[in-house]
């Protein structure tokens, strides 16, 4: 049976999200599936994607072939550096426990990149939501004065209004 490492389409109309599956090779995309390895949500920045991690190594290494986009996922999440350390120690070129460091090192790269994107994003919302602030600051401000110039010319009617007949009442009389 030929074994493909492939997503699943899940989710509603516009806002698609995909299952990571083991499926043969001759079962329709939203078919039945061998096993799941996981999640991804592509509406997010940067994308979501929850995989299990040691399953999905597994089914690499057995010979499960991919499609492009979950090679793609995979090799962001590391399954195929894994791979590649884990063929290093076989042979004989470092031990386990150097396989692990490096891949720890290239992991905590990955994940500061992720967080420096994210922080990014966040503080591009805080500045946008600022700077509206700002602008309706602004607008509210020439209302108000435009509110306070009418204020002022409806006391300035009423005012000569009622001095006018007051002080020419007495002049007639």
């Amino acid at each position: 049976m030929a074994t493909k490492i492939r997503l699943q389409r899940g989710g509603r109309k516009g806002y698609a999200v995909y299952r990571i599956v083991v499926a043969d090779a001759r079962a329709p995309r939203d078919g039945r599936f061998t096993e799941k390895l996981g999640m991804y949500n592509p509406n997010t920045n940067p994308a979501t994607v929850d995989l299990n991690f040691e399953r999905a190594l597994y089914w690499v290494e057995v010979g499960a072939q991919p499609t492009d986009t979950a090679r793609n996922i995979l090799k962001s999440e590391g399954v195929y550096m894994m791979k590649h350390l884990r063929g290093g120690v076989k042979k004989g070129a470092f031990d386990e426990l150097t396989a692990q460091q490096k891949f720890d090192a290239w992991k905590a790269g990955k994940v500061a990149g992720f967080d420096t994107v994210r922080a990014n994003e966040e503080k591009a919302k805080r500045e946008a939501a600022a700077k509206a602030l700002e602008a309706e600051k602004q607008v509210n401000a020439a209302i108000a004065k435009k509110v306070a110039e009418k204020k002022a010319a409806a006391v300035a009617e009423e005012v000569p209004a009622d001095e006018t007949p007051a002080e020419e009442a007495p002049a007639e009389a």
